[in-house]
């Protein structure tokens, strides 16, 4: 058992119930892990014949067939397009939510119903989103454009939240004693702070939407996802390797551009 050390000079012995405590932790934690991989209920045989039939599925997307480039590129860029679009409606829609969910800013009963708007929204994966929207208006990117707005608003209404109740509460105060209205507050207060923290967040959701999208085009709601869905069904592979080169090259450019936006906009 280790000591630590008094400004006295003195030596102080831990408190037994504080080891205790740490020790009945990681017991519950390994518990916790034993009983999620005992839900896996993974057979062990299964496991070791799998991969052969892994490897011969990967085998067929090589190697990619370039020459069905073009189709990728416009699929992709219609997949850049939703997520612009969906990203930009979701913060917009998102920002107002965030003020009400506020704790610095808005009444309780308030708080109460705009955090229920947005866990709804988390509550719903974005491929039924997907399917809710191609139901609604028909296949192709308007669907798969709203589904990402719908999708975004969730997590960006929570993380404008987090910056907004993390702001100087000083600035906040001085305003109040003022006489500012909460709009006056959140408009001249909390904006200027908030600002770079949500463009960060924005990007960050952004480049999050360009892999959502590729998946929600698997439902028909448009996208390089639809393209890339429609050559595995076909058993045509080979495209699909193609399909997925570009989507891999596009997300990390757009990855390293965004991080170097975010780095920026955090130094300022």
């Amino acid at each position: 058992m280790t000591k630590s050390l008094q400004p006295n000079g003195k030596t102080k012995i831990p408190n037994p119930l504080v080891w205790l405590t740490r020790l009945g932790t990681i017991i519950f934690v390994i518990l916790v892990y034993y009983w999620a991989f005992q839900g896996l209920k993974i057979n062990q045989a299964i496991v070791e014949d799998s991969w052969k039939y892994v490897v011969n599925f990967l085998t067929d997307f090589w190697p990619p067939n370039f020459e069905i480039i073009d189709i990728a590129v416009k699929a992709l860029i219609e997949t850049i397009q939703m997520s612009i679009w969906g990203t930009t409606i979701g913060a917009i829609i998102s920002l107002p939510i965030a003020i009400l969910s506020a704790r610095n800013l808005a009444p309780r009963w308030l708080q109460w119903i705009a955090n229920l708007l947005q866990n709804a929204v988390r509550s719903v994966p974005s491929i039924v989103l997907g399917l809710i929207f191609v139901a609604a208006i028909g296949l192709g990117a308007p669907a798969g454009t709203l589904a990402l707005g719908i999708y975004t608003i969730g997590y960006l209404a929570k993380f404008y939240q987090e910056a907004i109740e993390s702001v100087d509460a000083r600035s906040i105060e001085s305003l109040r004693v003022g006489g500012a209205s909460w709009i006056q507050i959140a408009q001249y207060g909390i904006l200027p702070q908030v600002l770079p923290l949500g463009l960060g967040y924005t990007l960050y959701m952004f480049e999050y939407n360009i892999r959502a999208a590729s998946v929600l085009g698997a439902v028909g709601a448009g996208g390089i996802g639809f393209q890339l869905k429609t050559y595995i069904d076909s058993f045509e592979r080979t495209k699909a390797a193609t399909i997925m080169l570009v989507l891999l090259v596009v997300v990390t450019l757009i990855d390293t551009i965004s991080s170097k936006l975010r780095q920026r906009l955090e130094s300022m």
